[in-house]
């Protein structure tokens, strides 16, 4: 087995894990990540829009 194919499946275990032991932590940190890249579209959206007004 690679490295690659052992460091995914530790990965995923951990995030498993921490979802099932955690579940409202985890849906914390995925509203937080999601909000992150929310704010960053719009922030680039309103940089193209600055640039073609």
């Amino acid at each position: 087995m690679n490295l690659k194919k052992v460091v995914t499946l530790a990965v995923v275990a951990l995030v498993l894990f921490f979802l099932i032991t955690q579940p409202d932590q985890s849906a914390q940190a995925v509203k937080a990540a999601l909000g992150g890249l929310r704010d960053g579209a719009e922030s680039i959206l309103t940089f193209v829009r600055s640039l073609f007004a």
